[in-house]
């Protein structure tokens, strides 16, 4: 049986069914405006979703204008699905003065009924939440921020490769980024095998597209390598043994292994992943484990050794 903050999502086959976020409007024309210093950025850096917005504003250089706030990676014993800033000075958000992510949720709207979910945006005018769209919210900082992007910013989305990027990342998503969850969450043996055996087959088609190519589109980073990374980054430490997904490890993947390593060698990547938060949030929040114990490994060192990944050539 899952942990109890995923009980509401799991369909009667047994399946996981993600909860739709509630605070979607985008920024830009007719949405939030773009301002700098208006905002701030709360996440977990266990948390992959979020961990893709820190990676986006490092590599555009947003993180200029955008405050964070961070949780601590073990949810606090509370009854629901929250999480808490104990790793603040008096334990509180020192922008916000909240305690629990939940309180920020409330004064948003008394009604929630929602699990309180990083990444949240905060409108540090208004103390709302305004954005927890998860799933774009790296398009708006791609697109919509532009203006506010620093020189000779990378180019995440580029229009030629619109299109495709955005039929990868839905693959990517449905069946790598989610997919471990639904295999991890899974409470009966069909729906843990069909996400298992579906995760597996595209992992495999990426093996094959990544030993020809540098980055999912050539030798620029774009949007979708992003959103691979987060998954990948915490596979083999939470994933393969935490969620079952026990076909084989990260490392057993000589072209996903090597690039994963050229973008954690990477500031915005390396900077971003904390493999510690990780750890400890998978195996002692969101794992059945009733002893807490730890994991000693895997060796975290492996993700510094040399990759040949630069003599890849890209062949649409």
């Amino acid at each position: 049986m899952p942990t109890e903050y995923v009980e509401k999502e799991i369909a009667d086959d047994g399946s996981f069914k993600r909860q739709k976020t509630q605070f979607t409007t985008a920024f830009g024309q007719n949405g939030l405006p773009v301002e700098k210093n208006r905002y701030r950025l709360l996440v977990s850096y266990a948390c992959p979703w979020a961990h893709r917005q820190l990676i986006a504003l490092k590599l555009l250089g947003l993180d200029r204008y955008i405050s964070i706030g961070v949780v601590a990676p073990i949810r606090p014993k509370v009854e629901g699905t929250d999480w808490a800033f104990t790793l603040d000075e008096g334990e509180k958000d020192p922008i916000l003065g909240i305690h629990y992510l939940s309180e920020m949720y409330l004064l948003t709207d008394a009604d929630y009924q929602g699990r309180f979910t990083v990444p949240a945006v905060v409108d540090l005018k208004t103390k709302k939440v305004v954005n927890n769209d998860f799933l774009h919210l790296v398009r708006h900082w791609e697109v919509a921020w532009k203006e506010l992007h620093k020189e000779a910013a990378p180019d995440l989305y580029p229009i030629e490769y619109a299109k495709e990027i955005d039929e990868l990342n839905t693959i990517i998503y449905k069946d790598i980024n989610n997919g471990v969850y639904k295999a991890g969450f899974a409470t009966s043996q069909k729906p843990y095998e069909d996400a298992f055996d579906r995760l597996f087959e595209r992992l495999d088609e990426l093996e094959e597209r990544l030993s020809h190519s540098r980055y999912l589109f050539g030798d620029k980073i774009t949007d979708s390598d992003i959103r691979l990374y987060v998954t990948l980054a915490r596979f083999d430490t939470a994933y393969y043994n935490g969620f079952n997904c026990n076909r084989q490890r990260l490392v057993d993947f000589p072209n996903l292994w090597g690039y994963a390593r050229d973008l954690y060698q990477q500031p915005a990547f390396k900077e971003t992943t904390h493999f510690d938060h990780i750890k400890k949030h998978y195996h002692l929040s969101a794992t059945i484990n009733p002893h807490h114990i730890l994991p000693k490994g895997p060796d975290q060192s492996v993700w510094n050794e040399p990759h040949d990944r630069a003599t890849r050539q890209y062949h649409k």
